[in-house]
């Protein structure tokens, strides 16, 4: 017995001694339950809308108060003119546009009929379909009030129309997300397992020794990871025009390129990751952790990133699927120029040169 548990403890002091092993076992599950218990709800909070409101009567105030005293809604902006309604939706930010009919409460009060005109992004279909919910039961009890304190049956009726989506397909918001966590998957995930294997089975010395220059090895392991996933581009975008019947509304050129901006990214995190890592399970453990999981719940793949609480939503920040999924939705969904992503796209250009460079300096070129 004596044997046994001085095995047992024999195995503690292999756990205690891998640190980077104890911090995947022991954060693992809290990072888990943080992340499954706020960022997996299909409940919209703080949804940010636009009002559009030629007519500035009683009757409509009352309802954009309500709104506003909602927890669902938060009114970022005021259109002064329909033509702003289109604009409206290019920068990604805004879910919903509520617009009034002019002389509002003029037609209420008379004829005992308005419209209300809800034009929802339905490029993610369950959160156009929540929030279009949400704004209608907001006017629905306004009108049972209104019809309560006179007696009348007055008739508000909200006109729903949903854009960029009409037929509300759920491809529509999948296949940005899954091509970015395609192309994470193939480019991160399996270059650092591929360095990695190097270091494990002891050919990384014999590479460094060679007349090559270490840059030169590290370009020939991500090169061909770089065309794999080029491939795997075409054919997701081939799939998803005819097969999926999702269109692409934008430029196709600026698409390729931010995918390719997105592709060197991912490339760097891999290398990044190799860097940190001295076994393939460790290698993979660490890309699961580190950019699986978040790609999936923190980029709006799945969830809108607004309903999460600010500290998650300041993490999703720094995932770069996030700003590529964006990016893909409104060049090829929307239609949008690149002018009106180019924050987005600047932001992954600046990742990508800060994790080039982060990585290529902390690549050893002397094995210990």
């Amino acid at each position: 017995m004596k044997q046994f548990f001085t095995f047992v403890r024999k195995e503690f002091y292999h756990i205690f001694r891998d640190v980077r092993t104890m911090l995947i076992l022991i954060l693992m599950p809290i990072v888990q339950i943080v992340l499954f218990g706020f960022a997996i709800t299909t409940e919209v909070k703080n949804a940010k809308i636009a009002i559009y409101d030629p007519s500035k009567d009683i009757s409509s105030q009352r309802i954009i108060e309500r709104i506003k005293a909602s927890d669902y809604f938060e009114v970022s902006r005021y259109l002064h003119s329909a033509s702003e309604l289109n604009d409206a939706f290019k920068d990604g930010k805004i879910g919903l546009v509520i617009v009034f009919g002019e002389r509002f409460n003029e037609t209420l009060i008379h004829t005992g009929k308005a419209q209300i005109q809800l034009l929802a992004d339905a490029t993610d279909p369950n959160n156009a379909t929540t929030l279009t919910n949400y704004a209608s039961a907001i006017i629905g009890s306004y009108q049972r009030d209104l019809m309560g304190q006179s007696n009348m049956p007055y008739q508000i009726q909200p006109e729903t129309k949903l854009l960029y989506n009409p037929q509300m397909k759920g491809a529509y918001n999948f296949v940005p997300g899954v091509l970015g966590m395609i192309l994470m998957l193939i480019c991160a995930m399996m270059t650092s397992i591929a360095i990695v294997r190097e270091k494990e089975l002891g050919t990384m010395e014999i590479l460094l020794v060679s007349p090559m220059k270490p840059i030169f090895i590290i370009l020939a392991k991500a090169v061909p990871y770089f065309f794999i996933s080029c491939v795997n581009l075409v054919t997701v975008l081939l799939l998803s025009v005819y097969v999926l019947g999702v269109p692409i509304a934008g430029s196709l050129f600026w698409l390729i390129i931010v995918c390719l901006i997105f592709i060197i990214v991912s490339l760097s995190l891999g290398l990044l990751v190799s860097t940190i890592t001295d076994t393939q399970l460790a290698a993979m453990l660490v890309s699961g952790m580190v950019f699986m999981m978040p790609v999936m719940l923190l980029s709006g793949m799945m969830f809108p990133t607004e309903n999460m609480p600010i500290v998650l939503q300041w993490i999703s920040n720094i995932i770069p699927a996030k700003w590529f999924i964006v990016i893909v939705k409104d060049i090829m969904i929307k239609g949008v120029g690149i002018e009106s992503v180019w924050k987005e796209v600047l932001v992954l250009c600046a990742m990508a040169l800060v994790l080039v460079i982060v990585s290529l300096k902390k690549f050893k070129i002397r094995l210990e």
